[in-house]
């Protein structure tokens, strides 16, 4: 039982007390209990936003599901290295979907939930969106101009809204450590290509004639996968996450409609973000218009998009980089890009440093992840988690072609 003190103690600890406080009064505030909302920025640590296509994908449907299953040894590199950069929030870009969850229910339980020889600590995400893609899923429709629709392997991907050879393969998955906004989030799976205004619409370079048919070109959907805009209620406010991975822009032929097609992806953000009316710019839900002018945000993604090399359409990352309410100042950089861009011997128009992926010996490393917060954040620090071969973490890098990208921030 605890004790009690004397009556006659107890003015004088009250005035111990009452002194106490006053001597704290000009100290900075930081409380370990108490409400972080109320702590000043500099007392907040910083929320580090991240980005990483693990490549986690299989050709079967329910492929992922079981790879995870029987132990995937890819995957644990994988968490191995979520676990070394410690994301508050993170995209993973080509994670196969399914309806019901089960690879990301997994991937947490099995993998992050669990220290991974090279990584760090267990790492648990108590929040996660994930949703519906158009990769894999038939579009009914001859997209790829060969005269039949669907067919075997590659021509029923082709046909599909986004390619894929089943519905959710290279299907996308947010994980956090901060409350999401579920019933805000916003998708753009179903948005026509044509919707956008002065959309690029491929075209046949002998005749000048438009690609698509117009039945087929009216259909059409701009997102290869989805674009989402995931509100997540962080100790700083609600950052917009938006999120999205555009189509290689190879692939195709002389009409360059994957190219075409990645330059509107992107421009899809650029139109997004900027502060005016947009009352074509409809969602999956029926609700119109962009992004208040006031929000904050990080775009984030595998874009498949140099600002500088690769087949990309000149200018088309730039309308991120270069778009007045995007702080694309800070690159994050590596010094294993470095290394892996002198193997591949490409002359390189960019800094190397920046790349963010070894795509092989025929295209070589390209930066084509990134993290791009609004101009009402500040950055902290950042990188890519791509060590150079004779240092620490070299061991677990392989099991994607791309690597990950971080960004602490504040507002």
């Amino acid at each position: 039982m605890a004790q009690t003190s004397p009556a006659s103690l107890r003015p004088w600890r009250a005035l111990a007390c009452l002194l106490a406080a006053v001597a704290l009064a000009g100290c900075v505030r930081v409380a370990i209990h108490g409400n972080p909302d109320h702590m000043t920025n500099a007392a907040r640590p910083p929320l580090r936003v991240a980005t990483y296509n693990t490549s986690l994908y299989d050709e079967a449907a329910g492929g992922l599901v079981e790879r995870l299953r029987a132990g995937d040894a890819d995957a644990r590199k994988i968490a191995a290295v979520l676990q070394r950069v410690r994301p508050d929030i993170v995209l993973l870009n080509e994670f196969d979907h399914d309806a019901g969850g089960v690879a990301a229910d997994l991937f947490q339980r099995d993998y992050l939930d669990v220290a991974q020889p090279g990584g760090g600590d267990p790492l648990h995400y108590p929040y996660r969106y994930l949703a519906p893609v158009n990769t894999g899923v038939p579009s009914g429709l001859d997209l790829d101009g060969d005269g039949n629709v669907g067919g075997e392997h590659r021509a029923r991907g082709n046909d599909a809204w986004g390619y894929g050879l089943h519905p959710g393969q290279y299907g996308m998955l947010v994980l956090s450590r901060h409350p999401i906004d579920a019933t805000q989030v916003r998708t753009f799976q179903h948005f026509r290509w044509s919707a956008l205004p002065d959309a690029r619409q491929p075209r046949d370079p002998a005749t000048g004639d438009t690609w698509y048919p117009p039945s087929v070109w009216a259909q059409l959907r701009l997102s290869s996968k989805s674009h989402w805009d995931v509100p997540v209620r962080t100790p700083a406010g609600v950052i917009h996450l938006l999120a999205a991975h555009p189509t290689p822009p190879v692939f195709d032929g002389p009409e360059n409609r994957n190219g075409l097609r990645n330059h509107d992806e992107i421009r899809l953000w650029a139109e997004y973000i900027t502060p005016r009316p947009a009352p074509w710019l409809c969602d999956d839900q029926g609700r119109c218009g962009g992004l208040p002018g006031d929000a904050r945000f990080v775009i984030a993604g595998d874009y498949n998009a140099d600002p500088f090399d690769g087949d990309g359409v000149p200018g088309a990352i730039a309308q991120l980089l270069h778009h007045p309410r995007v702080d694309a100042a800070f690159v994050p950089r590596s010094q294993g890009a470095v290394e892996r861009a002198a193997q591949r011997g490409f002359d390189r128009r960019g800094d190397v440093a920046a790349h963010t992926g070894d795509f092989g010996p025929r295209s070589g490393t390209l930066r084509l992840d990134y993290v791009l917060p609004s101009d009402n954040l500040k950055v902290v620090d950042g990188g890519v988690f791509w060590p150079a071969g004779d240092t620490p973490g070299a061991t677990i890098i392989d099991a994607s072609d791309h690597h990950l990208v971080w960004l602490d921030l504040q507002p």
